[in-house]
Formats: structure tokens, C-alpha cells, sequence
């Protein structure tokens, strides 16, 4: 039997629930620490992601959800996402976007962002949807080679968000088998 403590007898993964909109500090302060790794990104919540203060019922009111993982009372990871709009392809709309994966430093390369995603694929599964997409800043190099690895592949398109960060995302979409859910 495998224990699921560490000998200091604190839990080796963090938990992960469904987010409410008083973690808002904690998303923020998280979002705002994986931002200070890159030159050049800046988190203007009230200006750029006025949603964050709303976390929960944001992504609640766009039909989606929205997770925290929880280490000792402090969130060290996120993941949500909703359904995909297609204004321009509305016969491809049988899909969700995976939005705002972010995963403390410390907790990088411990499985928690694979948990965090896989909560995501699930949802897709349930859902039945056809595909997962999501955006990822062009700087978030490490990210990228982690969807790719998980059967994301990196599409042409490029979008230029126009903020103060002056950020370029790359676009990935993941392709489900209706059968198996891969």
C-alpha cells in the first residue's frame, strides 16, 4: 500500500476542488507570480482580467467551470474552461477552450498539471465534444512542450491580444476519439 503523505505527514498532492469566487486573491496572487518569471508579462486584473475577481461564477456563467489545487490552505494551481464559441465555423462548435492553466513553480513537473488538464479532458468527454482547444502566450515555452506531450497539437494561427503584456498566443487544439476520449 502506497502512502499518500510525505514522512512530515503533509499530503504529497495537492487537493483539487471546484473553485469559488472568494479564492479571487489567491488566483490573482498565482497568476501574478507565474507572470514575474517572464520579462514582460504584466497582470493588469482591474484594466485586462476583470474576471478574476469572479473566478467561479465567471466561468459558471459562460457554461463552464473552474478548478483550484490546494496545498496546505494556498492555491498552487488552476485550470478551467468553457464551451468553444465558433462565430465563424459554427458546424465545428462541439468543442470547450481550456483556460488559465497555471501551476506554482514549486509544483511544476509533480504530476499537478496533468491532474489539473485531465479534470479539463474529462469535462470534454462528459460533454461530448469533438476537440479542446486553448491559447498559449508565445513565451510560455515549457507549457507548450507540455500540451504537445499530452496530444495538443500546435496549430498555425497566432493571436496578438493587444494588452500591456503585448501578448502573442499560439493556438493548440487536441482532437477527442468520441470512443476512448483521447
Amino acid at each position: 500500500m502506497v502512502d499518500s503523505t510525505s514522512t512530515a505527514g503533509t499530503p504529497r498532492t495537492p487537493s483539487i476542488r471546484d473553485a469559488r469566487d472568494e479564492d479571487a486573491l489567491d488566483v490573482i496572487e498565482l497568476i501574478g507570480s507565474v507572470f514575474g518569471e517572464y520579462t514582460g508579462c504584466i497582470l493588469d486584473v482591474d484594466g485586462e482580467m476583470p474576471e478574476l475577481r469572479r473566478i467561479a461564477s465567471t466561468f459558471r456563467d459562460h457554461g463552464g467551470a473552474f478548478w483550484v489545487a490546494e496545498r496546505e490552505g494556498r492555491i498552487v494551481g488552476m485550470v478551467g474552461w468553457v464551451p468553444t464559441e465558433r462565430q465563424e465555423a459554427p458546424t465545428q462548435s462541439n468543442g470547450i477552450e481550456l483556460k488559465k492553466l497555471y501551476v506554482h513553480r514549486r509544483e511544476r513537473r509533480t504530476g499537478l498539471g496533468g491532474k489539473l488538464v485531465g479534470r479539463v479532458e474529462h469535462a470534454a468527454r462528459e460533454r461530448g465534444a469533438a476537440f479542446i482547444d486553448l491559447w498559449s502566450d508565445t513565451r510560455f515555452t515549457t507549457a507548450h512542450a507540455f500540451y504537445e506531450r499530452r496530444g495538443y497539437e500546435r496549430g498555425p494561427a497566432t493571436r496578438d491580444l493587444g494588452d500591456s503584456s503585448k501578448t502573442v498566443e499560439f493556438y493548440f487544439k487536441k482532437m477527442l476519439n468520441r470512443s476512448t476520449g483521447r
